[in-house]
């Protein structure tokens, strides 16, 4: 696993994130779970909101909501062509 100068939390086997940086970083060793470029992540508080309003932007679902440890998240592709991700923990 990928370990972080500033001290990584390990959520499982294969992933580890930090943000004693102030500017959160993940390491997923997994290729299977993990996206071909870097993606960048939203924290928001209402999952189900964040969804409908990517929707209606434009955004298409790339991958629906799962749960993971720490909470949930969906991906999306935006109208330019980028693939973001949002997650809460809730």
């Amino acid at each position: 696993m990928s370990r972080c100068s500033s001290g990584p939390k390990d959520w499982g086997e294969d992933y580890a994130d930090t943000t004693s940086s102030g500017l959160g970083c993940g390491f997923n060793v997994d290729p299977s779970h993990r996206s071909s470029q870097p993606l960048a992540v939203i924290y928001v508080a209402d999952l189900e909101a964040a969804n409908n309003k990517v929707k209606k932007s434009g955004g298409q679902i790339t991958k629906a909501t799962f749960a993971f440890p720490g909470g949930r998240r969906f991906h999306f592709q935006d109208p330019a062509g980028n693939e973001l991700a949002v997650w809460s923990d809730k």
